[in-house]
Formats: C-alpha cells, structure tokens, sequence
C-alpha cells in the first residue's frame, strides 16, 4: 500500500514540470484557421480566449437596496 502511494506521489510530481512547449520531432504547429492571417504560436494557442474564461461580473451588494418591480412576477392561475 505504502509502495503504491509513493509510486503515485512520482509519477504526479513529474506532471507538474513545466517547460518550453514544442511540437514533437518532425512535426509542425496545426495549419492556421480560416481566414487567420498567421499561424498561431504554442503560447497562443494554450492561452484561453476571454470567452472561456470570463471574468467574474457580479457587484456586491454595499448597502440595501429596494428592488425594481418585477412586471412578469404575476401570481399563479
């Protein structure tokens, strides 16, 4: 048990090492996409785009506030 932990622990440890990214010997980047103009880089194609990472957008809320009516909160029928 105690063998099979530390295996696990080195073979995670070496996932995390970082190093320049390169396309594997004898291999080129992917073409570039439809009407790019140039062939997007490692680092540009490994940076996520804003709409898949957006910001956070929410206010926090600092003092009470009365809300706005709500026209389409009718009651049931």
């Amino acid at each position: 048990m105690k063998r099979s932990i530390l295996i696990l622990a080195v073979l995670l440890a070496g996932c995390g090492a970082a190093r320049g990214m390169k396309p594997a010997a004898g291999e080129q980047l992917p073409p570039a996409p439809y009407g790019a103009t140039a062939t997007p880089t490692p680092n540009d194609l490994l940076t996520p785009k804003i709409q898949a990472r957006p910001s956070r957008s929410d206010d926090l809320l600092r003092n009470s506030e009365e809300r706005r009516s709500d026209e389409f909160d009718l009651p049931p029928r």
